[in-house]
Parts: C-alpha cells; structure tokens; sequence
C-alpha cells in the first residue's frame, strides 16, 4: 500500500517525509516529490523565535544539544587521560610550575613508584586508593588465577605499593 500525498486535492504517491514543525520534529506529512519542494521552500525552523532563543538554539546545536564543559573540568581530558610520560605535569625542576598534586612524589621517590604499580596518579585520596587496591587484589589473588606464581608476585607487588601509599597520605 502507498500512501498518498498529504496535501489537499493530490492523489500522488506521498513518498517524501516532512516534519509537521519544529515542535513535533518526529512526526511527518507525506508528500509526492512538487509539493514536498513547496513545503521545503515555505519551511523555517526559527520562525516563530526571538534573536535570543535562535542563538541559543544555535550553541546548542554546535555540541548537538549535549552538555559541555571547559577542557580540564569536569569529564576533561585531564581527568582521564593517562600521563606516563608526564606531559601534562609541570616540570619537577621548574619550581615555578610546582604543582602541589605532584609535590609529595619526586621523582625516584618510592611513592612514585607505588603509584606506578596502582596504576594511579595525583592527586590521591585514601577512597581513591582504597578503591583501586580492592580491584587490584580481585584481579590479581592467588585463588582467582589458580595460583599462578606471576599473579602471586604481582599481588605482592600491590600489596607493598599499597602499604607504601597509605603511609605517605598520613594512614
């Protein structure tokens, strides 16, 4: 069955879709192919919009319509990102740039290398710790890899690092 033309006195086949307005943008009329040129011609999404909502509907559709945050805010990149060259941390030599996350691992220090072994970086909460390590002993217990050696050494590892961490965040 095909559908006929929505518009008035057309017995076309009404084969082109068209919103019925910028309200209800899910719902169509079907059209035969002149009078869906007709409608496209005489179809304007901001009619009926002051200039303020048509630049905000227009910022809005730079993003499409999805929140937005500044770049190292919430959900930025440096939340997420994984540094381990140490591209986005100041350099330790430059006191100038000191970044207190990073003052209480220097390099070579051993709660640089613990944090290496957490796969975590600064700044570090106790939560934040605590959380990783429990991940970190389900993923690497003896019981959970049939007592394999490397796992064994690994949860050693952990466990140590762990130690290592608690005590320089003052637990």
């Amino acid at each position: 069955a095909v559908r006929e033309c929505d518009h008035p006195d057309c017995a076309e086949a009404g084969i082109h879709r068209a919103p019925r307005s910028p309200e209800a943008l899910d719902s169509f009329y079907w059209f035969c192919l002149d009078h869906v040129r007709d409608y496209n011609r005489a179809w304007n999404y901001y009619a009926n919009m002051s200039d303020a909502e048509v630049e905000t509907e227009r910022r809005k559709d730079t993003f499409w319509h999805r929140p937005t945050w500044p770049l190292g805010g919430k959900g930025g990149f440096r939340d997420e990102l994984r540094d381990p060259f140490g591209f986005f941390r100041p350099d330790p030599k430059d006191s100038r740039n000191e970044d207190p996350a990073y003052a209480a691992f220097r390099e070579n220090s051993p709660e640089l290398a613990a944090l290496a072994i957490m796969d975590l970086k600064p700044p570090l909460t106790i939560p934040i710790l605590k959380s990783r390590y429990k991940d970190l002993v389900k993923r690497y217990h003896p019981d959970a890899n049939g007592g394999d050696k490397q796992a064994e050494d690994r949860l050693k590892d952990i466990n140590q690092a762990y130690a290592t961490l608690m005590r320089s965040l003052g637990s």
